[in-house]
């Protein structure tokens, strides 16, 4: 990471991830491990995704969006799928986890995601997540955030014990709206938790269901938005996958 830590060097890398190398793969990206099939794609090896009328770039944008939920859970899948329309359209993406919450490289290269364009950023705690995310969104330079706050049972941190105070919630929010980027919270809590604050215009939960296409394998991937501030609670977006080799 080092030879990143230059204005030079950073440039470069920014100008890399505008550039493309990334394949165009629009919409619900691979569930956690599995593949979006386009409805009307006659062969899975089309490798092509559905796109999601809401659950969309453009949809989060200026947004503090919350994907939560417990259990089989795709939260990372729809993650992915903005991470995909995000590298799609050249704008630079950024993950922030916590060590021990992590999503599986080989997964999001199987996707599609360009893993030498996007930054992934290991903090050892939210507030130090908080901070890396002030200053990604502060640099104009991104045009999508996630931070990831998955559980960590060791020591207590994430799902329902995190709490994002509203200033900086408010902070990021306004950061988000004056450079035209989307920020997406991963929390692990069950439906009926609190969202992570009043700031979260968007909060859904991305679940898999058995009965997909694809035999044995096949999924359904579902992303239903419990609030929305902008189109009202309710709402779902439902895609077709096929799950890796090992999943049964």
């Amino acid at each position: 990471m080092s030879d990143r830590s230059s204005p030079a060097a950073l440039r470069a890398f920014l100008e890399r991830a505008r550039d493309g190398g990334v394949a165009l793969r629009l919409g619900s990206g691979p569930a956690d491990g599995a593949r979006i099939i386009q409805i009307g794609d006659v062969h899975p090896s089309a490798r092509r995704v559905a796109r999601a009328a809401r659950w969309q770039l453009d949809e989060v944008i200026g947004r503090l969006t919350e994907l939560s939920g417990l259990g089989a859970v795709a939260s990372l899948s729809a993650a992915t799928a903005l991470l995909l329309e995000a590298q799609a359209r050249g704008e630079p993406a950024a993950w922030i986890g916590l060590p021990p919450a992590s999503f599986f490289p080989p997964d999001l290269d199987d996707a599609g995601v360009d893993l030498d364009a996007l930054v992934v950023v290991r903090a050892p705690d939210v507030t130090a997540m908080m901070r890396a995310a002030d200053r990604l969104l502060r640099s104009a330079a991104f045009g999508l955030v996630v931070l990831d706050l998955g559980f960590d049972r060791a020591s207590g941190t994430g799902g329902t014990a995190v709490e994002i105070p509203i200033a900086v919630q408010a902070r990021l929010v306004g950061l988000a709206q004056h450079h035209d980027a989307a920020i997406v919270v991963i929390t692990e809590k069950s439906h009926d938790a609190a969202s992570l604050g009043s700031m979260v215009s968007l909060r859904a939960e991305a679940v898999r269901e058995r009965g997909g296409g694809g035999g044995a394998r096949g999924w359904r991937v579902a992303v239903r938005a419990v609030k929305d501030k902008r189109r009202g609670p309710g709402w779902s977006e439902l895609a077709d996958a096929i799950g890796p080799a090992g999943l049964t």
